[in-house]
Parts: structure tokens; sequence; C-alpha cells
């Protein structure tokens, strides 16, 4: 049998043929992209620790400044066995005290241990407290040359008092005024009298240390010297913090700043995307807590970075170390995405202590090692 087509049937055929060609097309693109964004998960994930190693021993010695609040965080620690007759409350046993350094003086510290020279720039009271946050910081080995000691202003201290270790009370002793435009200006006078920075940190705690002016000034110094600047925000001056290296809001901030909540993973990236287009930096690493890190690049690429604690308990200081390790790591040479790898690394080893510890480079390699078996 013989099937004779006619002008407009094979212009029909050939019609179909050119569209399923095209879904083909479409099809392969897809499952391409797919493929991608999957094998870019998958970088964030791992990273060798030959390359961790080459990272940290090309980063130590460097010199990173830290500006913002400091703290002092005090802790007394007891025992509860009764409730007090004179009203319904725990009675603490006190067994014993001990200090530690908070805020950005956290940051510093962390950097201490992982090999860099912090220069910790912020404000203190001249009073017992101020006094007591610079010895911790010389027995670190802390150079406390861009501390500034304010008559009229206390050092901001964070006493939580725990009992049978569950915290039961935390009194704050703060003034959260502005610093003046004079004050402000010795903390610049700090940064422009160090020749070499690896970094700058900028740690605002709203305490007062990080004013608008200090932050464009110090946004404007870091560009006309090249150096890369790092930005853990609160929500105050949010968005003033203009072509930075790496922008580091947690879940939290990021709502409070953008008026909606983040959710759904399309929640996350838009709103990525929006602080990167706002805040016209290079980079947005969005941290999520069990979720991890989503970093968000200048370039379009956007990677999620699964969270590296394996038991958690404790959160505390995890920001400060995350932060530190990423400075760090990019002062050592490491692109974003291996500095972001790191910094997750960092954070869930602290999440696996109590309290507010710091990181060695020794326990990030046992930690890639321990992950890659």
């Amino acid at each position: 049998m013989h099937i004779f087509l006619t002008s407009k049937s094979m212009e029909r055929n050939r019609a179909k043929g050119l569209f399923f060609s095209y879904l083909r097309h479409l099809l392969f693109f897809e499952q391409s992209i797919e493929f991608q964004a999957q094998k870019q998960v998958f970088d964030m994930q791992s990273i060798s620790s030959s390359t961790a190693k080459s990272i940290l021993s090309q980063c130590a010695g460097k010199t990173i400044a830290v500006v913002g609040d400091v703290m002092l965080d005090r802790y007394f620690w007891g025992s509860v066995n009764r409730i007090s007759p004179e009203a319904p409350v725990p009675v603490i046993d006190l067994e014993h005290e001990s200090l530690h350094l908070g805020g950005a003086a956290n940051v510093a510290s962390n950097l201490q241990a992982l090999g860099i020279k912090p220069l910790l720039c912020g404000v203190i009271g001249n009073d017992n407290s101020g006094s007591m946050l610079i010895e911790i910081l010389e027995s670190m080995g802390c150079s406390a040359a861009g501390m500034i000691a304010l008559e009229h202003r206390p050092t901001t201290v964070k006493t939580r008092i725990i009992g049978n270790n569950q915290q039961m009370l935390r009194v704050d002793r703060e003034v959260r005024d502005a610093i003046s435009d004079a004050e402000s200006d010795m903390l610049l006078g700090s940064i422009m009298n160090t020749p070499e920075l690896g970094g700058i940190i900028l740690e605002d705690y709203n305490k007062g240390v990080m004013t608008k002016s200090l932050i464009h000034s110090l946004c404007s110094i870091a560009q006309a010297r090249n150096i890369p600047v790092f930005v853990d925000p609160k929500f105050s001056h949010f968005f003033e913090y203009k072509g930075v290296a790496v922008f580091k809001p947690n879940r939290k901030e990021a709502q409070e700043a953008l008026g909606f909540t983040l959710k759904s993973t399309d929640d996350i990236q838009k709103a990525g995307k929006e602080l990167l287009q706002r805040l016209e930096c290079k980079n947005v690493l969005l941290t999520l807590g069990e979720q991890g890190m989503m970093l968000f690049e200048d370039n379009g690429s956007i990677s999620s970075v699964p969270t590296r604690a394996r038991k958690v308990s404790d959160v505390s200081g995890a920001g400060d170390t995350a932060i530190a390790m990423l400075a760090s790591a990019m002062a050592g040479g490491a692109t974003i995405q291996e500095a972001a790898v790191l910094a997750n690394y960092a954070a869930g080893i602290v999440c696996e202590q109590p309290g507010i510890v710091s990181v060695t480079p020794q326990e990030i390699i046992h930690a890639i090692d321990t992950d890659v078996e």
C-alpha cells in the first residue's frame, strides 16, 4: 500500500519533529543544569585535608583587624538544691566563677587560635571589668593597642548564672549609645596605622560602636587599600555595609531586615539575591542553623553548605568562629567556596562543645579527615 503525503502533511510532520527535537534539547539542558547544581553542592560539601592545611599554613602570622562591640562574659557556676524562703526562686550554691572574651573580642580570640595576629579595635570602660578584659587579651598574646578606655562608659559585661549546668539568669551591664566622632576617629587611626592587613572583620552587636560614619569610613579605607571586609551585621545598620567582600547575616537578622520569613528554599534564595543587589557586595553567606549555610556570589552562583555538627551541644559563639575562619581562610588564599566550607567545619566543631570555645587548625584538619572516613 502506498501512502502519499500532501505538502501540508509534510509540514505538520516536520513541525512535530522540530517540536520533539526542541523538547529533547530542553530536557537535556535542564538535566545538565540540575547536574551542575548537584555538583556545585557536592563541591561545597568537601575539601581535602591537604588543601585545608595549605590554606591554614599560608594565613598563619597574618594580621586581621576586628572592629566592633567588645564584651566581657562572666559566668557564675553552682548547684541548686533548694528554693529560697524569701521568694519562689532557686538558691544557687556558688562553686566557681569564670571570665571569657565576648562579642568582637571572641572573634579576636578565634583568630588567635587559628594562628592569626588579631588587631582588636573597640571601646571599654575605665573600670575593673575593662582591666580584666585587657588582661585576658594580653595573656593570650593578643595586642590591646586598638582598644580605647572611656571614662563615661562602662565595659559591656554579660553575667550568666548557671545552676546544675542550666542557665538560670543573665544580667547585662551596658550602654548602647553611639560613640562620638572623635572616638570613631581613634578606632580608624588604629586601622590606618597598620600597614599590612589581611582583612577587616566588622562585628556589630548594636552596642553603639558601629556607627554609620564609622562603617562608611572603614569600607572606604578598605576599598582604597584593597582589603577584604567581612561583616557580621545587626538590624540597625544592616544596609550600610556596601561593597564588602562577605556579608554574613543569620536567618533571623535577614528576616528582620528584609521583612519576610525565610522558610522555604525559594525564600532563602530570594533573600540572598536581594541582599547581593542592595548591598552591592561580592558575596552573601546566609547562616541557617541546622540547615547549614547558603552562599550567594556576585557571579550568580548559589551553593548550599550542609551543617557539620554531628551532635549539637551549644551554639554559643558559632557565628564568631565562622567569620573568623572565613576571613583567615581567604587571607590564606582560599576561594570563597573553600573558605565557606572551612567556616562550616569550624562552626560545627564549636557547636559540639559546651560553652564558648575557640577552634585550632589541628581540630579542623581532624574534622575533615574524620568526615572523609
